[in-house]
């Protein structure tokens, strides 16, 4: 059987604090993605999802998709960027009109979708995504469409993820520099929820925890849509530098140890199993006769876990994750790679885990299918659905003209300005 016609690049770049990584995905005649080329660099100017050097920043992205490209066998000029860093914030907004006991027109949904927009409140900051999820007719909810339905009232749910317009401004422009185009910034919580989380598990409720090398963004999903999110400034990352510190050693060395040696449960023979570091001290690693157990290495690991922890079970409290709704936490990103974390979990938070990996791509390589690349499979997921946003209804009266070569990130400040 021939394969199928690629009928659209789409090219994801996701800018970490431990790591930049790049996917370039073709989508294909059904609808299905494939994926035709990838690339990592180590990411050394990224701090808690914010960027701190940029030209750093800018060379590892420009690498990464160079590397990707050469994978792929094809030059790519538009990507997707994900942003992860701290000053996400997640919204619910419920917008209702009156219909009048008759049956609804696609008028009325437009009409809807264009209260709702202009209800949007930035507040100062920008709008990432402004997206319609399930519609309510009277006292039913759950409704895909009403069109045709006999209803009263209709009202939808919109789920508004902003953020500081200063840090995506650094993101763009060293995107920018690494002479791509960005076509759109994804919220981080957003694509990963679509790469690891079934639509029966967003729809019953779920917490995912993204354990990520500088931030640990725990959202909450309901409803079939993301209700709440809360970002803490600790990672993956600490516990590799707890490690280092710990036992005198350097950072490149402290990361083998937690992914060689590292757990995040306890066993009898951790006592006994010896191993060997490196000094910190010289040009090279080399080692110089010291020995620990692995009790004490995973000792350190499992201290910098248990302060983590209280702090995502505080987030899930905060935000009502209890009762019958709380069925489920799903652990993804680079920290969920770690033996033993989700047993730990389980324990600490006291609710079932399981650990979330990319899932609904072909051809994905094995070293880029685990729970590290869940954020960048999911930008690819979400451009490939091409979801209904609200910032992309224009007002009747509103004259559209053509971007030409202005940013993304211009327009959509162009945009927020025009309307609010």
């Amino acid at each position: 059987m021939a394969g199928q016609r690629v009928e659209k690049l789409i090219t994801a770049i996701d800018v970490g604090s431990w790591k930049v990584s790049a996917l370039i995905a073709g989508r294909q005649e059904d609808g299905s993605l494939i994926i035709l080329g990838t690339g990592q660099r180590e990411s050394k100017g990224v701090r808690r999802g914010f960027i701190a050097d940029m030209e750093r920043t800018e060379q590892a992205i420009r690498e990464t998709v160079e590397q990707a490209e050469k994978v792929a066998g094809t030059n790519i000029e538009t990507v997707h960027v994900s942003f992860s860093g701290g000053s996400l914030a997640s919204d619910v907004m419920c917008v209702d009109i009156d219909i009048g006991t008759r049956r609804i027109q696609q008028a009325d949904v437009d009409e809807l979708l264009t209260r709702a927009r202009e209800g949007i409140d930035p507040d100062g900051r920008l709008v990432l995504h402004a997206q319609p999820t399930l519609y309510t007719i009277d006292t039913t909810d759950g409704v895909r469409n009403p069109v045709g339905l006999h209803a009263e009232r209709l009202s939808v749910d919109i789920h508004v993820m902003q953020a500081d317009g200063a840090p995506l401004a650094n993101l763009e422009t060293c995107v920018r520099s690494a002479y791509l185009n960005v076509e759109g910034i994804i919220a981080a919580p957003v694509a990963t929820g679509l790469a690891c989380l079934s639509e029966e598990e967003r729809d019953l409720g779920v917490a995912l925890v993204e354990l990520g090398a500088g931030v640990t963004n725990v959202s909450l999903f309901s409803g079939g849509m993301l209700v709440d999110l809360r970002s803490i400034p600790i990672g993956a990352a600490d516990i590799t530098d707890d490690i280092a510190s710990a036992f005198g050693i350097r950072r490149s060395q402290a990361e083998r140890m937690k992914c060689f040696y590292g757990s995040a449960m306890q066993s009898r023979r951790d006592f006994r199993e010896m191993i060997e570091i490196a000094a910190a001290t010289g040009g090279a690693e080399s080692t110089d006769g010291r020995k620990v157990t692995r009790a004490e290495l995973v000792g350190v690991i499992c201290d910098r876990l248990g302060r983590l922890m209280k702090d995502v079970s505080a987030a899930l409290d905060e935000m009502g994750f209890h009762g019958p709704v709380a069925r489920q936490v799903v652990l993804t990103g680079g920290g969920a790679e770690l033996k033993g974390i989700a047993d730990y979990a389980q324990t600490a938070l006291g609710r079932a885990v399981r650990v979330g990996r990319p899932k609904g791509l072909s051809a994905l390589p094995e070293a880029h299918s685990g729970p590290a690349f869940s954020t960048l499979a999911g930008i690819a997921l979400h451009v490939a659905s091409n979801p209904v946003d609200l910032r992309a209804i224009v007002p009747a009266t509103q004259t559209v003209h053509r971007a030409g070569g202005w940013s993304w990130l211009q327009r959509l400040k162009t945009a927020f300005a025009a309307n609010y």
